[in-house]
């Protein structure tokens, strides 16, 4: 479609020019479509009538958003007039990238360019210790840190769009790759937890906090400071005896903002450790709403900083609205941050990001919330690919400019914003996960996609959760999921080709895997030594099958890291790969050996074979989420 702009301003130009390949258009003088741009307080408003265009916008992102629904719209209808009014001051995601997985430069720029599109104006890279710091050149030593240009090269494109990149740090907790070099034994509380009341903890503080805010334009910065458990209880305890550890924590964050005050900032941090110390059990759930939120206590922590609100199990709107109104007691408006759901796993578990999300942000507008993120972590070694979260942050995007939302907005959405109809493909990978026997929505967040293809053929951990029903199902389930990728990878262009194949790979080597050390059990304990040392040589045996399989999905997989990830990170998942392989060919001599006379029993599965969570779901077996060292061995991994 060719466009021609009555009197756009030249930055607003060069950003439609960035998204016109996304928006199948070309960017004439006088030719096609004329729009005219109104740049005026108030709504977003569209219309198109006698071939006429026009936008009124009041922020640069409402731009860039209008320009996706005019054209969805105008290739559809002759005329039209819609309004939109904008819910949210400040809606963006939390990319995680310190979890091995560092997303290139140009990929966080396709990132902000759908980003613009969605309408969605915030971006904050979580960086523990993946970003540069001049005097300690062990932070983020072969994490594939980002430097200051690398960063600013990034804050200058999302500035072109209207996109505030904010910086997303650490100043307590979640420490542990930084502080586990010697630069940092005096600065250390716990293995991942600075210890708070010492002078070189805050210079170092100061030095991370310059670097990070040195890299962008805004004067916000996110210090973190969440899932700190156990400050005050390990160095420090030593060092100053037991003390009021809510004062532990008040007297840190004052220092820590004198720090930000001095530079200019503006800081925010998660609000959970205060729930957390304030509740009559420090070890109690995060965000008890029963926490002691009395005058006295709320008199004692310190001001001038704002709080994230962190949820990502809720699902019921109440609930949300009880918690934003106890967060209204620490003096400002919090800013709600919700999760999409692609941590430990190796798939998204889209029906829990879908059922947490709707409820929070209908709350967060009914009590005049106006700053949302989407969070996006890699716990566990970022096995799952960050490309599947643009569904979710279309999700994200609608409810920051709509009451109504439902999935068939989101699709058509969607493809308005990327160019590309994946809604569907994008939210059915859910399904790796969510299969039958796993509850639909997938609260409890079984990712047997990872334990089934991870855990030991031998050992067979979580073979009990297997047994019965699933044992029948799952090599099925996974055949279809097969296919299904098969036909996405065809019809998707790369990157997302790469991210189709990466599962259907994988779904190849559940077919086998899902179901395979139950087998080699039961012919074992029938004394089918025939059909065992069939398994154990034949080359057209599942063994082999698998052995080539999980080879392929290896290869896959490194393709779409390094398509998307700096290279430092992909090691582990190598070594994950690695040791897979590595298992197998033990477990084929060992079969051998057994057949052959060598050993007179398999020692592994004489063993009987246990529910690996005992307090879990017992009506549901397949519903428990395993990381990977949980998965692989019962022995000491480290």
């Amino acid at each position: 479609m060719k466009i021609h702009f009555d009197n756009l301003e030249g930055i607003l130009l060069e950003g439609i020019s960035e998204l016109s390949e996304i928006l199948g258009i070309r960017i004439t003088e006088r030719e096609g479509l004329k729009i005219r741009a109104i740049q005026a307080q108030g709504s977003i408003q569209l219309s198109l009538k006698d071939g006429q265009g026009t936008i009124r916008y009041q922020e640069t992102i409402h731009f860039f958003r209008a320009m996706g629904v005019f054209l969805e719209q105008a290739r559809e209808l002759a005329q039209f007039e819609l309004t939109e009014e904008p819910k949210f001051d400040f809606n963006g995601t939390m990319l995680d990238v310190s979890r091995n997985g560092v997303l290139k430069v140009p990929v966080i720029k396709q990132f902000i360019r759908y980003m613009a599109l969605m309408g969605l104006n915030g971006l904050m890279m979580y960086t523990e210790d993946t970003y540069k710091v001049e005097e300690q050149p062990y932070f983020g030593y072969m994490r594939g840190r980002y430097t200051a240009s690398e960063m600013k090269e990034c804050d200058d494109y999302a500035d072109l769009f209207g996109i505030e990149m904010i910086p997303c740090i650490q100043t307590l907790g979640h420490l542990q790759q930084a502080l586990k070099w010697g630069y940092a034994a005096d600065i250390k509380d716990h293995a991942d937890i600075l210890l708070a009341g010492e002078p070189k903890t805050y210079a170092f503080i100061e030095q991370m906090i310059t670097a990070a805010s040195g890299m962008f334009r805004s004067k916000r910065i996110h210090i973190g400071m969440d899932e700190a458990f156990q400050v005050g209880l390990g160095k420090y305890l030593k060092l100053n005896g037991n003390q009021d550890r809510f004062q532990i924590m008040n007297d840190h964050v004052s220092r820590v903002l004198a720090i930000t005050e001095r530079l200019g900032l503006q800081p925010m941090i998660w609000s959970d450790m205060y729930f957390n110390l304030l509740a009559n059990d420090y070890q109690g759930a995060l965000y008890n709403v029963d926490a002691d939120f009395s005058d006295d206590n709320m008199s004692r922590i310190p001001k001038g900083v704002q709080f994230v609100y962190w949820d990502y199990g809720r699902n019921d709107e109440r609930g949300y609205e009880r918690l934003y109104d106890k967060h209204m007691r620490l003096g400002s408006k919090p800013i709600f941050a919700g999760g999409i759901h692609m941590w430990n796993s190796i798939s998204p578990n889209n029906g829990k990001t879908w059922m947490t999300s709707h409820p929070a942000l209908r709350a967060a507008k009914t009590k005049g919330i106006r700053e949302v993120i989407s969070t996006a972590w890699g716990d566990n070694g970022n096995e799952t690919n960050h490309l599947v979260i643009l569904a979710g942050l279309q999700l994200f995007a609608e409810h920051g400019y709509a009451d109504d939302i439902n999935d068939e907005l989101l699709g058509r959405r969607l493809l308005a914003c990327t160019g590309i109809d994946q809604f569907r493909s994008l939210n059915a990978l859910k399904y790796m996960d969510e299969v039958p026997g796993v509850s639909e929505g997938n609260h409890w967040m079984a990712n047997p996609s990872k334990y089934l293809l991870w855990q030991d053929p031998l050992l067979g951990l979580l073979d009990k959760h297997v047994e019965g029903e699933a044992e029948s199902v799952l090599p099925g389930h996974y055949a279809e999921l097969e296919k299904r990728w098969r036909h996405c990878k065809a019809q998707f262009p790369a990157p997302f080709s790469r991210l189709y194949d990466s599962y259907e790979k994988l779904a190849s080597v559940l077919i086998i895997k899902s179901t395979l050390g139950l087998t080699i059990r039961r012919l074992y304990q029938s004394g089918e030594k025939e059909l065992l040392a069939e398994l154990a040589t034949a080359a057209d045996s599942p063994l082999s099958a698998l052995n080539h399989r999980i080879e392929a999905l290896r290869i896959s997989h490194r393709a779409l890291w390094m398509d998307t990830y700096k290279p430092f990170g992909w090691e582990v998942l190598d070594l994950r790969y690695g040791g897979l392989l590595a298992r197998i060919s033990s477990t084929r001599d060992r079969l051998a050996d057994y057949v052959e006379g060598r050993i007179e029993e398999i020692e592994e599965l004489e063993v009987d074979r246990l529910l690996f969570d005992q307090n879990g779901l017992t009506d549901r077996p397949l519903e428990v989420n395993v990381t990977y060292q949980a998965a692989v061995t019962a022995s000491c991994f480290l």
